[in-house]
């Protein structure tokens, strides 16, 4: 087979979260352990990170492998969904894996997996661990895919846990209360592997901290650790979010600069920092110049895409992957901060979420393209209209994303915004 060939195959073959949606979710870790035992224990042959959590984790992530490929390190990265690419799942020091890596792995396994009949993720983690193996990365990245207790990934022992933040998403699966969701989040934490929680919440604080001294392991709380002040945005060359990092009341890092330009990112900051500060405890070396230049130059050193992206100018034309709740409170907040005349807003969403909790933190002063991404399990875009009439959200209905980006540029001032996302796989599209 060539790539093509093999990716159609594992479409086709593997059941796929990102296509069909809990159908696909599997409640055990059996699986993976099947597939770790069949690759020969990949994930016991190289020092990982874990990150798990709602919104952030995505970010926290990459700026984690950005920091560490600054300090000389070879670094995988595994994170989930890919917006454009398969390979962008699996990457070393930004690289993503090779078609040839991704085919050979498939045909030299394809037999077995089909008796052990995994899902498309089980399968990804599988693929990640071998290839982070056989690279003989120095670290890994590891990005939870969906809660934790029962993720795929969830078979490493890392150097360190980390959790962004609770929020209510995928609750069918993860439960409709924070300390439910708290709950699973929290099964990565093992026993001896220090945790780092991002953000301090009411109903999920004391489920960690239950949770680790059950573990009998060392918590964080990045919020109580360090805090992100004095945010702007300055034009550096290239357009950059500043900020002043304290500690105990004092600048510890005066402009620390980022081409994450998302405002939520003074949240990811300070998880990513305690993170270091863990590391540097445990025998490696971080400098502060290391932490500077792997934060500057995330997305040009990892190649992250989809958070508050910039596409054009003239008019504004921005991609936000933030689609539940948190997110979406998050991305309002900066669309606000954001000069513009009109929002016109290209938005679509995915059917088996609580889309009224989002439609309801929408402004009802914008233009809406409602669209519908070319996925399954895309919610239809004349069902997302109806559903955002009741919160006087108004605009017309597009067969696509396309359509829908189209149609808003060719009104579009060039002092107007145009926001697209409401989804993961809405920004993929327009990218």
């Amino acid at each position: 087979m060539n790539y093509q060939q093999t990716l159609e195959y594992l479409y086709a073959q593997l059941p796929m979260f990102q296509r069909i949606g809990s159908a696909a979710y599997k409640a055990n870790l059996d699986n993976t352990f099947a597939i770790c035992n069949l690759l020969n224990h990949p994930e016991n042959k190289f020092r990982s990170i874990h990150v798990a959590g709602t919104n952030g984790k995505g970010s926290t992530s990459h700026l984690l492998a950005s920091i560490l490929q600054s300090a000389g390190l070879k670094v995988g990265l595994y994170t989930s969904p890919h917006l454009k690419d398969f390979r962008e799942r699996i990457k070393i020091n930004g690289e993503m894996i090779t078609e040839n890596a991704v085919v050979s792995f498939v045909e030299k396994y394809k037999t077995d997996f089909e008796n052990i009949n995994p899902s498309f993720f089980e399968m990804t983690v599988g693929l990640a661990f071998d290839y982070f193996a056989s690279q003989k990365v120095d670290i890994a990245i590891i990005e939870v895919g969906l809660g934790g207790r029962l993720d795929s990934t969830n078979v490493i022992t890392p150097f360190v846990s980390v959790i962004t933040n609770i929020s209510f998403d995928h609750v069918a699966l993860l439960g409709n209360t924070i300390e439910q969701i708290a709950a699973e989040k929290a099964g990565i934490i093992k026993s001896d592997v220090p945790v780092v929680i991002g953000e301090t919440q009411e109903g999920a604080s004391d489920v960690f901290i239950k949770k680790a001294h059950e573990m009998g392991t060392s918590i964080i709380f990045a919020d109580q650790n360090y805090v992100a002040k004095n945010l702007i945005h300055k034009n550096d060359k290239k357009l950059l979010l500043l900020m002043d990092i304290e500690k105990n009341g004092n600048i510890v890092y005066k402009d620390l600069a980022s081409e994450l330009l998302g405002l939520y990112q003074q949240k990811n900051i300070p998880t990513v920092l305690s993170t270091v500060e863990i590391l540097n405890k445990n025998r490696f070396t971080i400098t502060e110049k290391n932490i500077r230049e792997g934060i500057r130059n995330v997305i040009s050193q990892t190649g992250l895409l989809g958070r508050w992206q910039i596409l054009s100018e003239s008019p504004l034309v921005i991609v936000d992957t933030g689609h539940n709740e948190a997110g979406i409170k998050e991305v309002i907040t900066q669309i606000k901060s954001t000069p513009h005349q009109q929002l016109h807003f290209v938005l679509g969403m995915v059917n088996d979420k609580d889309v009224s909790s989002a439609l309801a933190l929408l402004p009802d002063y914008a233009t809406y393209y409602f669209c519908k991404a070319s996925i399954p399990r895309a919610l239809d875009a004349n069902d997302l209209a109806k559903q955002a009439e009741k919160y006087s959200l108004h605009g017309e209905v597009y067969k696509s994303v396309a359509a829908a980006l189209f149609a808003a540029r060719s009104v579009a001032k060039k002092e107007d915004l145009i926001f697209i996302g409401g989804s993961t796989f809405t920004v993929a599209d327009a990218l």
